[in-house]
C-alpha cells in the first residue's frame, strides 16, 4: 500500500507565462497550492506520469482547436474546400452540357427528320470521345496535376458545345462536335479524382467525392429545367450557346481559386494503414516536359500490376454495369416520358429531373453515413460493398416493377424509376471512392481505366436502345431489361472481388 505523509504545507502564489503558436504571451495566475511529499511505488509513478502527459496533450488540442477557429474567421474556408467546391461546379456544368442534347434531340429530330436509330447515333457520339479520353486523362492528371487537366477539359467541351448549332445540319461535323464534348468531359473525372486523392483525408473522402460527383446530379436538374424553357423561348440552338458560354465563364473564375494547398499529411490522407509516401502537389508539376520524359512517365505506370488485381477487375465491371443503367436512362428517359406518358417537352423534362433531385438527397445521406461508419472502426471494404450493393439492387428492383405490365398508373411508374435511380447514388460512397482507397498515387489512372470501360455503355447501350426500340417497340425490352441484367451481375462480382485495401501495384 502506498503511504502518504503530509509535511509542512507551503503556499506558492505564482504566475506562469504561456506562449502558444500565434498567441501573444500572457500570464496565467495560479491559486495557492499545498505541497506534499508522497511515497509511492514505481508503477504508480508511471501511471501518474501518463495521466500528466494526457492532460497536457488535451490542453494542446483545445488550444489548437481555438487557433483553427481564429484562423477560420481570419482566412475563410481552407483552400482544399474552395478547390473541391469549384470542381463540383465544373461537374454541374458538365452534366448540363451532357443532358442538353437529350432535350434538344426531340425538336432536332423533327427538324432534320431523324428516326430513333439516328437520334441514338447522335447521342452516343458523345461517348466515343468520352471513352477515348479516359486513360489519357488519368495519365495527364498524374503527370501535370488534376487542376490543369480540368481547366483544359472544361474549355474544350464548352467551345465544342457552342459549335453544335453551327454544324447541326451536317452529320459528320455534328458527330465530331459531340465527340469533342465527350473528350473534354472525359478527362474531368480523372482530374477530380487526382485532386481528391492528393488533398482530402480518408475521413472526409466520401463527402468530398459526393460533393464533386454530386455536381453531376445538380447539373442534370439544372439542365433539364433550363433547357426546355430556353428552347421554347429562343429555339433549340440557343441552349447550346448559353451552356457553352457558362463553361467559358467558369474557366475565367477558376483562375481566381488559388492552389496554395495546405496538403494534409500522408497519415491523414490514407488513414492508419496506407502508404504515406509524400506526393507532389499538382500546382508544383511543370508543364514543360520533353517527349522523352512523357514517354518514360508512361512506362513507369504499373499497367500489368493493375490487371493482375481482382479488386481492379471488380471496379472495371461494376463501372460498366452502373454506367449502362445510368447512361441509357439519362439519354432516353425524356423520350420515354414524352411518348409513354404523353407529356409535352417541358412536362417530360420536369419529370426527368426527379431522379436527379432524389440523387442529391440520397447523396447527402449516404456520404456522411459512409464516413461515419469508417470513422467508427468498420472496415472500409465492408462499407464500400454495402453502399455499392444498395446502388445496384435498388434500381434493379424498381426497374423490374416498372417493366412488368401491372396496370400501374403513370405516376407510380415515375415514382419507381425515381426511387431506383436516386438510390443508385450510393455508388458515390462505394465504387467511386475505391480508386482513392486502394492507391492515392494511381487513383486518377485507375479511374481512367474503369471509366474507359464505363463509357462503352454510352456508345453501345444508348445506340442499341434506339435500335431495339425501333425493332421491338417495347421500352421494357429495349431500356429496362439490359440494365436489370447488368445491375444484378455487377452486384455479384462486386461482393465477391471488391476491396479497398491499399495496394502498392508493383510489376
Amino acid at each position: 500500500m502506498a503511504a502518504a505523509m503530509a509535511l509542512r504545507p507551503s503556499f506558492s502564489p505564482t504566475k506562469i507565462p504561456v506562449r502558444h503558436l500565434s498567441y501573444r504571451p500572457v500570464t496565467v495566475p495560479v491559486l495557492p497550492t499545498l505541497r506534499y511529499r508522497i511515497s509511492c511505488s514505481s508503477g504508480e509513478k508511471v501511471d501518474a506520469a501518463e495521466v500528466a502527459v494526457e492532460r497536457v496533450a488535451t490542453g494542446l488540442k483545445i488550444l489548437e482547436k481555438e487557433e483553427e477557429r481564429v484562423n477560420w474567421w481570419k482566412n475563410g474556408l481552407p483552400q482544399r474546400y474552395k478547390l473541391i467546391g469549384a470542381t463540383s461546379l465544373a461537374f454541374v456544368i458538365c452534366n448540363m452540357d451532357k443532358v442538353n442534347l437529350s432535350i434538344a434531340i426531340i425538336p432536332m429530330s423533327h427538324q432534320f427528320g431523324w428516326n430513333s436509330s439516328t437520334a441514338g447515333l447522335v447521342q452516343s457520339s458523345f461517348f466515343w470521345g468520352y471513352a477515348l479520353s479516359q486513360l489519357p486523362g488519368g495519365w495527364l492528371a498524374k503527370l501535370f496535376g488534376g487542376r490543369k487537366v480540368l481547366e483544359i477539359g472544361v474549355l474544350v467541351w464548352s467551345l465544342a458545345t457552342a459549335f453544335v448549332p453551327v454544324v447541326a445540319g451536317f452529320m459528320p461535323l455534328l458527330v465530331l462536335s459531340r465527340v469533342l464534348v465527350g473528350i473534354g468531359e472525359g478527362v474531368s473525372p480523372s482530374a477530380a479524382t487526382d485532386l481528391i486523392a492528393r488533398t482530402i483525408p480518408l475521413a472526409e473522402r466520401s463527402r468530398a467525392v459526393a460533393v464533386v460527383f454530386g455536381g453531376l446530379s445538380i447539373g442534370s436538374v439544372l439542365g433539364l429545367l433550363l433547357a426546355p424553357e430556353i428552347i421554347q423561348d429562343y429555339g433549340w440552338e440557343s441552349v447550346f450557346y448559353v451552356f457553352g458560354v457558362v463553361g467559358i465563364v467558369w474557366c475565367l473564375i477558376f483562375e481566381l481559386v488559388k492552389e496554395n494547398q495546405s496538403l494534409v499529411s500522408g497519415e491523414e490522407l490514407f488513414g492508419i494503414n496506407g502508404d504515406i509516401t509524400p506526393s507532389i502537389s499538382s500546382a508544383e508539376k511543370p508543364l514543360d516536359k520533353s517527349a522523352k520524359e512523357l514517354g518514360n512517365s508512361l512506362k513507369e505506370v504499373p499497367w500489368k500490376a493493375f490487371f493482375k488485381s481482382e479488386a481492379v477487375w471488380a471496379m472495371i465491371y461494376a463501372h460498366f454495369c452502373g454506367s449502362w443503367g445510368h447512361y441509357t436512362c439519362l439519354s432516353w428517359l425524356p423520350t420515354f416520358f414524352s411518348e409513354e406518358l404523353n407529356l409535352n417537352l417541358t412536362e417530360a423534362a420536369w419529370v426527368s429531373i426527379l431522379p436527379s433531385l432524389g440523387s442529391i438527397i440520397i447523396t447527402s445521406i449516404a456520404a456522411p453515413l459512409a464516413d461515419n461508419l469508417i470513422s467508427s472502426g468498420i472496415e472500409t471494404t465492408k462499407v464500400r460493398k454495402i453502399c455499392q450493393t444498395i446502388a445496384f439492387m435498388s434500381p434493379a428492383a424498381f426497374m423490374t416493377l416498372s417493366s412488368l405490365d401491372l396496370g400501374l398508373p403513370h405516376w407510380e411508374t415515375v415514382a419507381f424509376l425515381t426511387s431506383g435511380l436516386a438510390l443508385s447514388s450510393f455508388a458515390l460512397s462505394g465504387l467511386y471512392c475505391t480508386h482513392q482507397d486502394i492507391s492515392r498515387e494511381y487513383a486518377s489512372i485507375l479511374l481512367g481505366i474503369t471509366n474507359t470501360v464505363g463509357a462503352i455503355p454510352g456508345i453501345v447501350g444508348v445506340a442499341l436502345t434506339g435500335y431495339l426500340l425501333d425493332s421491338t417497340h417495347s421500352w421494357s425490352l429495349s431500356l429496362f431489361a439490359p440494365s436489370i441484367f447488368f445491375y444484378l451481375t455487377g452486384t455479384v462480382v462486386w461482393l465477391k472481388f471488391a476491396s479497398s485495401e491499399p495496394q502498392t501495384f508493383r510489376d
